[in-house]
């Protein structure tokens, strides 16, 4: 029996490179983004696509129904995301502020709160958030990102606590600049290794956490940033 991989705000990027990785283990592919990339990938790997947007719950909830009414299980869920409100700090908006915690920290709340259920009952599964860096060493160039993404790791790490006992496990990923993103010389001269991140180096790590290699990792922040973050 096929596993199956639900992959959100995946049709470019970090998550598309994830569903081909993961399709290429052998995994069914459901991806959900909201600019429709992810509907034609989903199709070209042979799998369920979804336009909605991880902003809305009720998209997410459609989405999730979906996969379950065709395929009954859910054993991965790879959490990605858009980009949220940047600015001077104080000049950030309550609105904006709000919008960087739909965007960087509900998501994962919201998608993890459909599947665990199902997760639960398998006694089986993997979610795996694509995160920042920032979380350890905040950035003022996006300071929503590294705001509710540190909330999101201390979430992370209350859950995964909690539903180690049914076997369901969560980390977070934390990429520096990668290729997808086209970061400015500025940041990449920072990074110890002069360069900047592939995709494909953020893709195998979410293929080990998905895997049975990965079974024993929950509750980590796991650093791909070329040794950027200084804090050890």
């Amino acid at each position: 029996m096929k596993k199956i991989a639900v992959l959100i705000a995946a049709g470019s990027g970090m998550g598309a490179d994830a569903a081909k990785v993961l399709f290429n283990d052998g995994y069914k592919i459901a991806i959900m983004s909201s600019s429709g990339k992810g509907k034609e990938l989903a199709r070209k790997l042979k799998g369920i696509g979804y336009t909605g947007s991880n902003l809305d719950q009720n998209n997410i909830k459609s989405f999730i129904n979906l996969v379950l009414d065709k395929w009954g299980r859910i054993d991965v869920l790879v959490n990605s995301a858009g980009h949220g409100p940047k600015g001077e700090i104080l000049k950030i908006s309550d609105e904006e502020w709000i919008k960087g915690m739909e965007t960087y920290f509900l998501n994962v709340v919201r998608a993890t709160r459909l599947v665990t259920p199902t997760m639960k009952k398998q006694r089986n599964g993997s979610i795996i958030n694509i995160s920042t860096y920032a979380i350890f060493e905040p950035e003022r160039s996006f300071p929503t990102s590294g705001v509710m993404r540190a909330s999101l790791a201390s979430f992370m790490k209350i859950y995964s606590d909690e539903y180690a006992k049914y076997n369901i496990r969560m980390n977070n990923i934390l990429p520096g600049f990668i290729d997808s993103l086209k970061p400015k010389k500025k940041f990449i001269d920072r990074v110890p290794l002069k360069r900047v991140g592939k995709v494909s180096e953020i893709s195998s790590v979410v293929k080990l956490l998905a895997s049975k290699n990965g079974a024993y990792i929950t509750g980590q922040n796991i650093r791909v940033d070329g040794g950027i973050t200084r804090s050890v």
